[in-house]
């Protein structure tokens, strides 16, 4: 298959390119910038709904929710600016075939999306990638100027070892990774190697239990401090109810409960954290249309 062959034509060339040591972790950055400390943006946030996915069955999210009971998912990327950054948390995705296999409501590519928020595709300067899956990822070539934040084991696993016998990459657009890839060749990509690290000032990445490989959520400091969940906590229920997430193995249950009490330390309230894909995101903040004020 055509996609298979320019992946691994990409896999290749990306081999070459760690084995020089030429990618460039989060941390490495950080360290190259050297240890003054920049001061705290006022950061503004807003989450933009591209598209419903309705009727959804509920305890394909919530571990343990009755049969039957369904939620009308929202789709969205969470828009973050100041500081002279425009950072999108989540890039969404436009591919033909996942419209096909889906059946979306109100759908807008997030290129379009993000202009509902008065920002043009061009100007956004980074999108923080909270896991590989074709919902979250598939976006990023609509944001070509943008710096791509992902972690390190996020990127290595789904660039290699998940392609081969025995790995895993369900939910994994293989277009995706040959764009991610490319981007890494033009030194578009940071690396995130770990847990608790801050990526631009007053933003910080988390790493939750194993919805995939290495997902990770975010903090962003300000008056209130919030903290944007993305699938390591789907819905208020979840979080509610401290139940993990139902795409999660039974082995990493407990992880993801965990990540969520961690989630509401870190807001300082669970009205601070925002899931991922809760309708009532846009019912809790003030929304005009697609578009929620969050702070």
């Amino acid at each position: 298959m055509a996609a298979g062959a320019a992946l691994a034509g990409c896999l290749a060339a990306f081999a070459l390119i760690v084995g020089a040591g030429e990618s460039t972790t989060a941390r490495e950055q950080s360290q190259a910038a050297g240890t003054a400390a920049a001061p705290t943006p006022s950061y503004s946030i807003v989450g933009i709904r591209y598209a419903t996915l309705k009727g959804f069955p509920l305890n394909a999210l919530v571990m343990g929710a009755p049969e039957g009971h369904t939620i009308d998912i929202s789709m969205s990327v969470w828009l973050i600016r100041g500081g002279g950054h425009v950072v999108l948390f989540d890039s969404g995705f436009h591919r033909r075939k996942w419209l096909e296999q889906f059946k979306f409501d109100e759908y807008m590519s997030p290129d379009a999306a993000v202009q509902l928020a008065a920002v043009e595709p061009g100007d956004v300067t980074d999108v923080i990638i909270s896991h590989a899956h074709w919902d979250h990822m598939g976006g990023i070539d609509l944001f070509p100027k943008a710096t791509i934040w992902i972690q390190k084991g996020e990127f290595e696993y789904y660039s290699s070892e998940a392609w081969q016998p025995g790995g895993k990459h369900g939910g994994i657009d293989p277009d995706d990774i040959l764009e991610l890839v490319t981007r890494n060749t033009r030194g578009m990509v940071r690396l995130i190697d770990g847990d608790d690290e801050e990526i631009l000032p007053g933003i910080r990445v988390f790493t939750g239990a194993r919805h995939t490989f290495a997902s990770q959520y975010i903090r962003a400091a300000g008056e209130p401090v919030y903290v944007l969940a993305s699938d390591n906590c789907y819905t208020y229920q979840n979080l509610r109810e401290h139940k993990p997430g139902a795409t999660f193995s039974p082995s990493d249950a407990g992880g993801n409960v965990a990540a969520q009490w961690r989630m509401i330390e870190l807001a300082g309230d669970a009205d601070r954290v925002v899931p991922g894909h809760d309708p009532a995101v846009y019912e809790r903040f003030p929304t005009k249309g697609r578009v929620a004020k969050i702070r």
